[in-house]
C-alpha cells in the first residue's frame, strides 16, 4: 500500500514541479541564459519564484505527528495534484521557445529531481527511516524549483560553450567562402532594427540582400542567421548589431567582416550592464573601429554623443543629419501628416531628391537618411531609392499607425523603449489633432538614472497628453511623481495593475476620436 501510494505522490509532485520548471525555464529564456541575470531576477522576484502557496505541500508532514505514514502521503499528493490542477498559467507576451538548448536544460533538470526523487525514497523508506524525509525533500526541491533550473543551466554552460564554439566557427567558414558578398554592420541605442529594415528594401531594388531576422542581433543570432538563411546568391548581408555590454559588437565584427558601418545614435539604454555612457560609446563604435581601411562608416551627426566620441579609425566617413553642418546627406523641408511624412535629401554633390514615407517622427528620419546614404554610395538613384521608401511600411511596433475600432487610432510603440525614441514618440502624438492617450509602464535596464529619465518622460507626457495610463503600480512610481511634479491633474490619470486593466481602461475614456501612444510593453520578466 505504501509503494502505491508513493507513486501516487510522485505522479502529483512532478505535475506541479513540472508547470513551474516550465515557468523557471522561461525565466531564464527572457534572461538570455545568463546567470547573473537570472539570479537578479529571482532575488527581486522573491513572491514569484517562492509564492507562498508552494510552501503548502509542507502541510502533509502534520499526520506524521499522530505516526500516520498513510495520511501523510495522502494530504501530500491530494495538494500536489491540487496545486497542480489550479494554479493559473500567466498571459505570456512572449512564450517559451523549446529551441534545442532549452530541451537540453529541461533533460538536466529533471535529472535532478530524479536524483532528487531517488535519494527521497532511499532516506524515506529505509530500516531506520521515516517517510519524513520523502515528504520533506519532495516538498523542499518543489520549493526550490528555480535553483534546480539555476543548477542546470550552470551544469550545461561548458557543453553550450562548446556548441555556440562550433556553430560560430561553421558560421566563419560559411562567410570566407563568399568573396563576392558585402556585409553592412547596423548597430545603435536606438534606430538599428528600422534602419535594417529600410534599408534591405531600398537595396533590394538592385541586389540579391539577406538581413539578420526580427532581434537576431546577437553573436549567436547573426551566426544562426548565416548558418541558415545566407546563400551563395546574396551579394549583401545587412548585420543588425545589439549589445548589451563591452566587445558584444566587436564579437560580431570579428564574425561577418563587415565592409559598411552605420551607427544610427548613441543614448542611454542597458545602463544596468554598461554602467556608464562612456562604455556605451565605446562599445557601439567597435562597429566602426573594425572596419577595414577601404570601408565606409555612416554616422549620425545630430547625434552628440556619437560626435563627442573621438573616432581612431580613419576609413572613409560619411556624415547624415538634419541640423549639422558639412553633412554629406541632409534631409530638409519636413512635413507630417497622419499619411506619414515628406523631406527632401540633399546629397553631398548638390543632388537632391524628395522623399515620401508612410513612417512617423524624426527619429524615422534619420533611419531613412541612413538607408539613403548608404545605398546611394552603392550606386543606387535617387529615383528608385525614393520609390523603394514610399513603399516601406512600419516595423512592427515600432511607432506603427494601426486603426482599431470604434473612436481609437493606435499609435504602436511597445517595442523597447528609451529616453530620446520616447520623447520623438510624444512629439508625433503630439502633432496629433484627436484626444491624446498615453499607455506605458516606463523604461527599464537604464540603471542608476532610470527613476530619474522615467521621471522626466512623465513630465514631457503632462505636456502632451490629454490622459496618460501607466501600467504597474511600483513599475511607475517614478513617472506618478513627475506627473505630480508638474501638477497633472488627478482625475487625467490612471495607474493600471496590468496590461489587460490599462487596455480596458483606454476603451473606457476614448468616448471621442482618440489616438493612443502605446509606449513600451515590457517583457514578462517584469510582471508585478
Amino acid at each position: 500500500m505504501t509503494g502505491i501510494l508513493i507513486l501516487l505522490f510522485l505522479a502529483a509532485w512532478g505535475w506541479h514541479t513540472a508547470r513551474i520548471v516550465k515557468t523557471s525555464t522561461h525565466m531564464l529564456q527572457l534572461n538570455a541564459y545568463r546567470t547573473e541575470r537570472y539570479w537578479n531576477w529571482v532575488v527581486s522576484h522573491t513572491s514569484k519564484a517562492f509564492p507562498a502557496q508552494s510552501f503548502l505541500p509542507f502541510l502533509s508532514f502534520l499526520p506524521l505527528i499522530f505516526g500516520n505514514e498513510t495520511a501523510a502521503l495522502t494530504a501530500g499528493t491530494l495538494i500536489f495534484a491540487l496545486l497542480a490542477y489550479f494554479t493559473a498559467e500567466e498571459q505570456e507576451k512572449k512564450k517559451l521557445v523549446f529551441t534545442s538548448r532549452v530541451k537540453r536544460l529541461l533533460v538536466t533538470t529533471g535529472v535532478l529531481f530524479a536524483v532528487t526523487a531517488l535519494l527521497g525514497i532511499i532516506f524515506g523508506t529505509g530500516l531506520e527511516s521515516s517517510i519524513g524525509w520523502f515528504l520533506l525533500l519532495m516538498a523542499g526541491s518543489s520549493v526550490l524549483t528555480y535553483f534546480y533550473t539555476l543548477a542546470a543551466n550552470v551544469i550545461n554552460w561548458p557543453v553550450e560553450k562548446q556548441i555556440s564554439q562550433y556553430y560560430y566557427h561553421d558560421a566563419e567558414k560559411i562567410i570566407k567562402q563568399m568573396n563576392n558578398l558585402e556585409v553592412i554592420g547596423v548597430t545603435g541605442s536606438y534606430g538599428k532594427t528600422s534602419t535594417k529594415h529600410i534599408l534591405e528594401t531600398v537595396l533590394s531594388s538592385e541586389f540579391n540582400v539577406l538581413m539578420t531576422p526580427e532581434s537576431y542581433n546577437t553573436k549567436m543570432g547573426v551566426t544562426k542567421t548565416i548558418r541558415t538563411m545566407l546563400k551563395p546568391y546574396h551579394n549583401i548581408f545587412i548585420a543588425e548589431m545589439g549589445a548589451k555590454q563591452e566587445y558584444d559588437i566587436q564579437d560580431i565584427s570579428e564574425l561577418v567582416h563587415q565592409k559598411y558601418g552605420i551607427l544610427t545614435a548613441i543614448g542611454e539604454q542597458h545602463l544596468e550592464t554598461f554602467k556608464t555612457l562612456d562604455n556605451i560609446k565605446k562599445t557601439k563604435f567597435e562597429l566602426i573601429e573594425t572596419l577595414p581601411h577601404e570601408g565606409t562608416a555612416f554616422l549620425n551627426k545630430d547625434d552628440q554623443n556619437i560626435m563627442s566620441y573621438q573616432q581612431r579609425n580613419q576609413c572613409r566617413t560619411m556624415y547624415y543629419g538634419i541640423d549639422s553642418v558639412d553633412l554629406h546627406y541632409r534631409a530638409a523641408d519636413i512635413s507630417y501628416s497622419s499619411k506619414g511624412s515628406e523631406f527632401t535629401v540633399y546629397k553631398y554633390d548638390g543632388t537632391s531628391v524628395k522623399i515620401q514615407t508612410k513612417l512617423l517622427g524624426r527619429h524615422n528620419i534619420y533611419n531613412i537618411l541612413a538607408a539613403i546614404a548608404m545605398a546611394s554610395e552603392k550606386g543606387i538613384s535617387f529615383e528608385k531609392i525614393a520609390r523603394s521608401v514610399k513603399q516601406v511600411a512600419p516595423v512592427e511596433h515600432r511607432l506603427e499607425l494601426k486603426k482599431s475600432s470604434g473612436n481609437i487610432t493606435i499609435v504602436d510603440d511597445s517595442f523597447n523603449s528609451n529616453p530620446v525614441g520616447s520623447r520623438m514618440a510624444l512629439e508625433v502624438l503630439g502633432q496629433m489633432p484627436e484626444y491624446k492617450m498615453l499607455v506605458t509602464p516606463g523604461m527599464i535596464e537604464l540603471g542608476e538614472k532610470e527613476y530619474e529619465l522615467n521621471k522626466r518622460f512623465a513630465e514631457y507626457a503632462a505636456d502632451v497628453c490629454d490622459f496618460v495610463i501607466l501600467v504597474g503600480k511600483k513599475q511607475t512610481e517614478p513617472m506618478q511623481q513627475g506627473l505630480a511634479d508638474k501638477g497633472y491633474p488627478k482625475n487625467q490619470y490612471y495607474v493600471a495593475e496590468n496590461l489587460q486593466d490599462a487596455l480596458q481602461k483606454m476603451n473606457e475614456q476614448a468616448v471621442q476620436k482618440s489616438v493612443v501612444l502605446l509606449e513600451n510593453d515590457l517583457p514578462d520578466t517584469f510582471n508585478e
